[in-house]
C-alpha cells in the first residue's frame, strides 16, 4: 500500500493539481473562455475495438502472479494538439478522506507499478490532435508475492499547460481495483475519539455532543461504512441518537477523520459518547461484496449543570452561614451570660462588703 509518510506531501500536491474526475468526463478548469475551447481531455475503459463499455473503473480479481490484459481509451476533445502523460499510479485518502491518487511526476510504489503500456513502462507520453483519439492497450501484471487484498491505483491522463506562474496539470482518471486472492481480512476500526459538549450554561435541558473520529482500515479490502452516534448517561440510560452519515471508502493502511454532532442532549454531569461503524464495500458488483463486522469505539464526555451547581452552591451556603450564624449566636449568649453571671456575683459581693462595713460602724 501507498506509505502513509508520504500523504501530507500527496494531500499538498493533489491540492494544486486540477480535480481528479474519476468517471470519464472532462476534467478541464480553465482559466479564460478562450482556454476552455482549447484544452480537452476524456479517458475511459474500453474493448480491444477502441469502443468505450459501460465500465466507470477497472475492477479485477486475480491470483498472485496471473496477468490481466485491458484497454485504456484516450481522447483529446479540445481544439488544438495537446501533449498527454498517461500514467498508472497508486490510490490513496486524502485529508478529507476523500479517493486521491499520487501525482502525475511521483513514483508508484503498489499496483501503480504492476501496469505496463506498450512501451514496457507503467507511464506513456504522447501528441494527440484535435478530436483524435488513442487506444492503449495495457498488461497488470500481479507479482507472484503480491498480498491478498485490495490494491487500489488509477489510469490518469494527464495534460500540463504552461501557465504565468506555475504549470496547470489537468488530469482526468480511471480507477484501477485489484483484489488479490488468499486471507481477506474486511476491517474498519474507530482508532481514535474525541467528544466536546456545548450549551448554554443557564438552560440545562439543551446542548449538544460534537464527537471527532478517526477510521482506519486496519484489513485489506477497501471499505466504506454507515456511521452512528449515540449518547447515553448514568446506568447505560440512551439519552440521544444521530446518523453521522456514510464513511466514505478507506482504502487499506489509510484513515480519514470526521465529525458527527448530536443535539439534545441536557446537561446530566455524566455521558458516554460512542460512535458505530458498519463497514459494507462500496460497488455495485455483487461479486467484490463480502460481510465486515460492525465496530464502535466510545469516550466520557463531562456536562456540568451548571445552574443546578449555582443553586446547590447558594443552598449549600446557605445553610453554612445559618449553622455559623448559630454558633456566633450561641457564643455570643454564652459570652453574655457568663458576664451577666460574673456581673451580678460581683454586685453581691459589694454589697456583702458593704454590709459588713456598715455593721462594723
Amino acid at each position: 500500500m501507498v506509505p502513509r509518510a508520504l500523504g501530507t506531501l500527496r494531500v499538498a500536491v493533489t491540492a494544486m493539481a486540477a480535480l481528479i474526475v474519476l468517471a470519464p468526463l472532462l476534467a478541464s478548469s480553465p482559466a479564460s473562455a478562450a482556454e476552455e475551447e482549447k484544452v480537452g481531455i476524456s479517458a475511459r475503459p474500453a474493448d480491444a475495438s477502441g469502443t468505450p463499455d459501460a465500465r466507470t473503473s477497472f475492477r479485477y480479481t486475480a491470483d498472485p502472479g496471473q496477468r490481466v490484459d485491458d484497454f485504456f481509451l484516450v481522447t483529446n476533445t479540445g481544439t488544438a494538439d495537446q501533449s498527454f502523460t498517461v500514467v498508472s499510479t497508486d490510490a490513496f485518502n486524502d485529508g478529507e478522506g476523500e479517493f486521491a491518487l499520487l501525482a502525475t511526476a511521483e513514483q508508484p510504489v503498489d499496483i501503480g507499478n504492476w501496469v505496463q503500456f506498450e512501451n514496457g513502462a507503467n507511464r506513456i507520453e504522447f501528441v494527440l490532435s484535435a478530436g483524435q483519439s488513442r487506444l492503449l492497450p495495457f498488461t497488470l501484471q500481479l507479482p507472484a508475492d503480491a498480498t491478498p487484498g485490495d490494491h487500489v491505483g488509477g489510469l490518469v491522463a494527464s495534460v500540463v499547460t504552461p501557465g504565468a506562474e506555475v504549470n496547470l496539470d489537468r488530469r482526468v482518471a480511471s480507477r484501477v481495483y485489484t483484489r488479490v486472492s488468499g486471507d481477506l481480512q474486511p476491517r474498519l476500526a474507530v482508532s481514535s475519539i474525541e467528544a466536546a459538549y456545548g450549551g448554554d450554561w443557564w438552560n440545562p435541558f439543551s446542548g449538544a455532543v460534537t464527537f471527532h473520529y478517526t477510521v482506519s482500515n486496519t484489513g485489506n479490502i477497501a471499505l466504506a461504512g454507515n456511521a452512528t452516534g449515540a449518547v447515553g448517561t448514568w446506568f447505560g440510560i440512551p439519552v440521544a441518537t444521530a446518523s453521522g452519515g456514510t464513511i466514505k471508502e478507506v482504502l487499506p493502511g489509510n484513515s480519514a477523520t470526521y465529525e458527527v454532532g448530536i443535539p439534545g442532549v441536557g446537561q446530566l454531569g455524566y455521558l458516554l459518547a460512542q460512535v458505530k461503524l458498519t463497514p459494507f464495500v462500496d460497488s455495485g458488483d455483487a461479486a467484490a461484496q463480502m460481510p465486515a463486522p460492525p465496530t464502535s469505539r466510545d469516550t466520557i464526555v463531562i456536562a456540568l449543570p451548571w445552574l443546578l451547581l449555582i443553586a446547590i452552591v447558594l443552598v449549600a451556603g446557605f445553610f453554612v452561614f445559618r449553622s455559623w450564624r448559630r454558633k456566633v449566636d450561641a457564643q455570643r449568649a454564652a459570652e453574655w451570660i457568663a458576664y451577666t453571671e460574673a456581673e451580678a456575683k460581683l454586685k453581691a459581693e459589694r454589697e456583702v462588703v458593704g454590709a459588713g462595713a456598715g455593721a462594723e460602724r
